[in-house]
């Protein structure tokens, strides 16, 4: 990084400022089949990946286990999601039923349209510049967050 250029401002305000926006915009075009953008997102995390532990679902999204279970809540009481025992009397799988693969079809329409439209506002190059940037800093984040872990482990 050339030392000349100084990040000003507050990276986590620009980050959280910019995810708001995302979200008010992929909301707008979701809204119609009845789901937020964050209710899609994990609705198609299930349908790809489940039946899954909500641990494992939790690591795959990024997102801690108490967020995950405030999240599956109102899919659950929906009837998308269905939570049911696991192998053993203490594991559960998060499943989706019929209703949830045919609410995440409907949904991933409005949310294509969201994404054509982002496309066509910020530019494709860009956003394709803005998915290897967020991959990139996504990988960095990761690793040293696994290394703070691991060195305040007994060892």
């Amino acid at each position: 990084m050339n030392s000349a250029l100084k990040p000003q401002g507050c990276t986590n305000l620009k980050l959280r400022q910019l995810t708001r926006l995302a979200t008010r915009h992929y909301d707008q075009y979701v809204a119609a089949t009845g789901l937020k953008n964050t209710q899609y997102a994990l609705l198609s995390h299930v349908v790809g990946l489940g039946p899954i532990e909500p641990g494992e679902l939790a690591r795959r999204m990024q997102m801690d286990a108490s967020t995950l279970t405030r999240n599956l809540q109102p899919l659950s009481a929906q009837g998308l999601l269905e939570v049911r025992a696991g192998k053993d009397a203490r594991s559960r799988l998060v499943e989706a039923t019929d209703a949830g693969r045919a609410k995440k079809i409907e949904a991933q329409r409005g949310w294509k349209a969201a994404q054509l439209a982002l496309n066509e506002r910020l530019g494709a190059d860009r956003v394709v510049a803005l998915h290897e940037l967020l991959d990139f800093c996504i990988g960095c984040l990761d690793e040293s967050v696994d290394q703070a872990v691991a060195a305040d482990q007994p060892g």
